[in-house]
């Protein structure tokens, strides 16, 4: 067995470690999302195992997010009020050494005012930073052309940009038709293949796939929660398309295949690459 199919066999062991932990814990994830996503997110992490609660004001931000196994602090429709409470929860979490998802919906130069309010979170060290090619580009500090909060770039394209942005966090996480993660641990980027056409037609995918990192990053390190969560959602989107080819059928097969999943489902159907 060569270097990269070790390296893929240890990672598997560690994602089928970190479900069977995340059903044995149910970690208490603090979600500070969109609320266009909030419904979807608490929906998701809830089929997964996780136990969530979507506290955004800053009066409760300081007080939960002590108690939390790890927060969410996605972007996509900021209000001044959140805003505020997302400094407060990331102030907190860097402080106390909890893990801390940053998904930076929408980061670009046309949304100016959420793109300074990512920068200041960005000084709290997020555990992980995750999105869409051309967020994470233009965090990167690239300059990118964005279809409102969706991507205009190929993830493929972009994981060589988002090793930069290791300096502010453990581990980058590219969502796309493949995903790509790129950490401080592993001397490799891992491509997670699988999944569906079908998901960005879902409302909140993407943010509930943010959720659900934090969600192991609170029982497993940073890159292994990122590896875990992707391949989850990738075996998912897959089973699911093969029940069902509609919309709407495919998002009510999506959830059920997120709460069905399995150590056995994981092993046979978890689809990574190890580019060197």
């Amino acid at each position: 067995m060569n270097a990269s199919a070790q390296l893929k066999a240890q990672i598997l062991d560690q994602v089928i470690e970190a479900w069977t932990q995340l059903q044995a814990q149910q970690p208490l994830v603090h979600c500070i999302t969109n609320s266009v996503a909030a419904n979807y997110v608490a929906n998701i992490l809830l089929a997964a195992g996780a136990s969530p609660a979507m506290i955004d004001n800053p009066f409760e931000a300081e007080s939960f997010a002590k108690i939390s196994g790890a927060i969410s602090i996605n972007t996509g429709t900021p209000t001044s009020e959140q805003t505020e409470a997302m400094k407060i929860a990331a102030k907190t979490c860097f402080e106390n050494n909890k893990p801390w998802v940053l998904d930076p919906v929408g980061y670009s130069a046309i949304l100016a005012w959420r793109s300074e309010t990512v920068d200041e979170l960005v000084k709290y060290k997020p555990s992980i930073i995750r999105g869409n090619a051309s967020e994470i580009s233009t965090l990167a500090g690239n300059q990118n052309q964005s279809k409102g909060v969706d991507s205009t770039l190929n993830s493929a394209d972009v994981y060589t940009q988002a090793k930069s942005l290791l300096t502010q966090t453990e581990c980058v996480a590219i969502s796309g038709e493949s995903d790509f993660i790129i950490t401080k641990d592993l001397q490799a980027v891992v491509k997670i293949n699988g999944g569906s056409f079908l998901q960005p037609k879902v409302t909140a995918t993407g943010c509930a796939l943010g959720a659900l990192i934090a969600a192991y990053s609170a029982i497993t390190q940073p890159s292994i929660a990122a590896i875990t969560a992707h391949i989850h959602f990738a075996v998912a989107g897959k089973l699911a398309f093969e029940k069902t080819q509609s919309v709407g059928g495919f998002n009510v097969a999506f959830i059920d295949e997120i709460y069905t999943m399995n150590a056995k489902k994981l092993q046979d159907y978890a689809d990574i690459e190890i580019i060197q």
